[in-house]
């Protein structure tokens, strides 16, 4: 059977994305002098680009200090101490509508926010420094959507942000595919071209070289797409009438496990062949699970460790660990 896959559309997608990853960047970070030394060195270390595209412009904020933003900023990054030093720096930041990010180590959300004016859901507090650029990288990913990938470029912390949201997204998309198809078979195509543009959002998320080469990753990703659908057909003559919702779920829990494992395959540096032996794991397992739940006649619920390609990694589970440290480079002061 021929592949279900338009590679002209699968190589559009890689240039489009080699695009996003030189997209530019200006972020200005303020830091307020009296701010824990721990939580600076680690911010530090974690904003140190990796491509020239990006530009960081770090600023010392004493008691007094009032900070205006330069309007072409995407971000501004403000760390503060237990005190209200940034109190009228970020509001200049806000009424200038520059997403703003404050961050506080050793205290609670509620109460940085209350003291400082700012909105709670753009104040991340934390009690460990890895904890807060975890924080910061998901808000990164949220609040510079259009950047995303150039995010994942630059700055290591925000690697499994972005991959998460990729998957996340394209989990939900194929979700509604499998749910409202009505051709048998009509979904097949959407699936596995979602799943494999999927593999190639997040190898650019961990800076691997999007060229033809990426096409041997989506063979396997073509793989998992077939053994879904036989897993739905099997899962599907326990509940009759219930077909469309056991599509729509066998989709998004499929997907889910497809990216993390693809996550876990990026994070660990592995090659294509790694990354097809990962896949077939995750297939082997679902296959497994779903004969298992056919012999029994019952309809049981697939848990997340099923579709997991490794015991202790909760693939399906999107409240998973930071990636590891941070990127080194250099960081510029100065205007933006």
């Amino acid at each position: 059977m021929a592949l279900p896959l338009d590679v002209r559309d699968l190589m559009s997608s890689g240039a489009k994305l080699r695009a996003e990853r030189e997209k530019p960047l200006r972020i200005a970070v303020f830091v307020d002098v009296e701010a824990p030394d721990a939580a600076v060195d680690a911010l530090k270390e974690a904003l140190r680009p990796q491509m020239s595209t990006a530009r960081i412009h770090v600023e010392p904020v004493t008691p007094g200090d009032v900070l205006i933003v330069d309007d072409l900023a995407d971000i501004v990054v403000a760390l503060t101490s237990p005190g209200a030093t940034l109190a009228r720096s970020l509001k200049e930041s806000r009424d200038r509508f520059v997403p703003t990010a404050l961050l506080a180590l050793g205290e609670t959300r509620d109460a940085v926010a209350r003291r400082l004016s700012h909105p709670v859901l753009d104040t991340l507090a934390a009690e460990k420094p890895e904890d807060l650029l975890a924080a910061l990288g998901r808000w990164l990913s949220d609040r510079l959507e259009g950047k995303r990938v150039a995010l994942a470029a630059n700055f290591e912390f925000v690697r499994r942000a972005v991959a998460e949201e990729a998957v996340k997204n394209t989990a939900f998309q194929n979700a509604v595919i499998g749910g409202v198809a009505i051709i048998p078979g009509a979904d097949m195509p959407l699936m596995t071209a979602n799943q494999a543009k999927m593999v190639l959002q997040i190898a650019a998320a961990y800076g691997q070289p999007l060229d033809a080469g990426r096409i041997k990753e989506l063979g396997a990703v073509v793989g998992g797409a077939f053994v879904l659908r036989s897993v739905a057909r099997q899962v599907l003559t326990l509940i009759p009438g219930f077909g469309w919702a056991i599509k729509a779920g066998i989709g998004y829990t499929g997907t889910l496990a497809m990216g993390y494992g693809a996550i876990e395959y990026f994070e660990g540096g592995g090659d294509a062949d790694g990354l097809a032996e990962k896949m077939r794991e995750i297939r082997e397992r679902v296959v497994s699970k779903a004969a298992g739940m056919r012999g029994r006649g019952e309809a049981e619920v697939i848990p997340a460790h099923a579709w997991v390609a490794e015991e202790g990694v909760a693939a399906a589970d999107p409240a998973l660990p930071a990636a590891p440290g941070p990127s080194v480079a250099t960081v510029e002061t100065g205007e933006l």
